[in-house]
């Protein structure tokens, strides 16, 4: 799977990777495994629902998610990165 980063979302990883590396590098992990295998069990892929039908999302640590499109079947649009609350009040 190819991914793409919406502007907001490549800014919230700039400053992610500032305030904390250690999250940065688990962030890095989780979306070289989406690349390999968006289905992997540990990123808990899931499509949503309501206020946000046509989107997915996946877990990259405990407290943080990142939202996505699919643009094509083999290309995924980042387009929301933060805690659940942030990323589905939406």
């Amino acid at each position: 799977m190819r991914v793409k980063f919406s502007s907001e979302v490549i800014s919230e990883l700039a400053k992610l990777k500032r305030k904390d590396k250690k999250l940065s590098k688990k962030i890095e992990k989780q979306l070289a495994l989406f690349q390999e295998n968006p289905k992997h069990p540990s990123l808990r892929t899931h499509k949503l629902t309501g206020n946000l039908t046509n989107r997915w999302s996946i877990s990259l640590s405990k407290g943080l998610r990142m939202v996505y499109l699919l643009l094509d079947k083999d290309i995924a649009y980042f387009v929301d990165l933060g805690t659940h609350d942030e990323v589905y009040r939406k």
